[in-house]
């Protein structure tokens, strides 16, 4: 009874005070509250998932999902989606990757949003070209047909990023640069540099297949410059072990294992062991 006494008094002081005031504050009208927390916390998962944290990204993004569902946003709920479908990939969760991208498509359709079916249809497109399920040349197509309807200046960016990968799988080498350069002009001017860093690691992957080899190191170095000024690990690790693999590629072997070493040094301070283990079997390769 007296706990409850003392919860009526408060409850009785601040009716006074708010009724004591000179004027009834205003009525805000609408109160958003979930909708920005998503819209800002979605940018960061995609920092935390271009730094190789994807454990955490992932755990972010699931909490993104959820509220972007409570609000009913279909806007937000396909672009979280999307977002959950590249980090599984990146862990190697392809079937949940897929049921992402399956889900935020279905999503986009029932909004009736062209640019949300189009930036949908390229996040799968991208996918079925890394694993392989579509070839190249179908995903260039469709990825040139629907990026006409994207507005929204990152997957402008993303979608001429994953037009680079699709023309280097055809070996059209300077095509494939080129789209990759449009997707890094984006990505520089709005200070994306996560991004911008792994354009540049492209980049290097094209001009080692084309058989340029110094302009790759090039490339790898301006990547790894990027990833150590901004302190991606994830990024540095990458990008030291692919420059190993030019290295000894141009017959370099004695640079390629240094710079093996610094990559797997990097992983294992990330606790990243598996990815460690996979740059020691390079040096021992």
């Amino acid at each position: 009874m007296k706990k409850f006494y003392i919860v009526y008094l408060f409850v009785w002081i601040y009716a006074v005070i708010f009724a004591s005031c000179s004027s009834v504050p205003k009525n805000p009208g609408d109160i958003y509250i979930l909708r920005p927390q998503v819209e800002n916390g979605l940018e960061t998962a995609n920092r935390e998932a271009a730094k190789g944290n994807f454990v955490n990204a992932l755990l972010l993004l699931t909490g993104y999902k959820r509220s972007a569902i409570l609000t009913d946003d279909m806007s937000l709920i396909v672009r979280v989606t999307l977002s959950r479908g590249n980090v599984f990939f990146s862990l190697g969760r392809f079937d949940e990757a897929f049921a992402e991208w399956d889900y935020a498509l279905k999503e986009a359709v029932l909004s009736g949003n062209a640019e949300l079916i189009s930036i949908s249809k390229i996040f799968y497109a991208r996918g079925n070209l890394l694993s392989g399920k579509s070839s190249a040349q179908a995903v260039y197509d469709e990825i040139t047909r629907e990026s006409a309807n994207i507005k929204n200046r990152l997957y402008t960016a993303f979608s001429w990023q994953v037009r680079g990968l699709a023309l280097r799988e055809l070996g059209r080498w300077r095509e494939a640069e080129d789209a990759v350069r449009q997707s890094l002009s984006i990505h520089e001017k709005d200070r994306h540099l996560e991004n911008a860093s792994y354009d540049w690691y492209i980049i290097a992957s094209i001009r080692s297949l084309s058989g340029s080899l110094a302009g790759s190191l090039q490339a790898l170095e301006t990547s790894i410059e990027i990833d150590r000024r901004i302190e991606n690990s994830w990024g540095l690790a990458t990008g030291w072990r692919a420059k190993g693999d030019v290295l000894r590629k141009d017959g370099r072997e004695a640079e390629a294992i240094e710079a093996y070493g610094r990559a797997k040094t990097i992983f294992e301070q990330m606790e990243n062991f598996q990815e460690a283990l996979e740059t020691e079997k390079k040096i021992n390769n």
